[in-house]
């Protein structure tokens, strides 16, 4: 599966944004999905994950009630919408497929930055 994320920008605290990941690849439809982000000289983290039905499976605790993740099998495309942001949720966000019966996440896209500006 290869993906592509867009969507990031700046935006001021208490703003929206909403991520798309557009992948292409056979497995895309049976793969988990998730989205990661890496602050500013910190370790990427998962934020939430998808499986390949649409059942999100875990959600960060700092974004609960804020950020919503989705897919479109259809489109092939998953979604993070994100509302109320804050400062912190500055960083770098990456999508990644992990594929039927494997552990990891090894198919990931590149990042798109979102900066929220206090």
């Amino acid at each position: 599966v290869q993906l592509q994320a867009s969507g990031g920008g700046l935006v001021q605290a208490g703003g929206s944004l909403r991520l798309s990941c557009a992948a292409t690849g056979r497995t895309f439809s049976s793969s988990a999905l998730a989205w990661f982000r890496q602050a500013p000289g910190k370790e990427r983290v998962v934020v939430a994950t998808i499986t390949s039905h649409g059942l999100v499976t875990s959600t960060v605790d700092s974004v609960k009630g804020r950020f919503t993740v989705s897919r479109d099998n259809a489109k092939n495309t998953v979604y993070l919408q994100m509302n109320s942001l804050k400062p912190e949720d500055t960083g770098v966000y990456y999508c990644a497929a992990r594929r039927p019966l494997e552990q990891e996440y090894r198919d990931w896209g590149r990042g798109t930055l979102v900066t929220v500006s206090s």
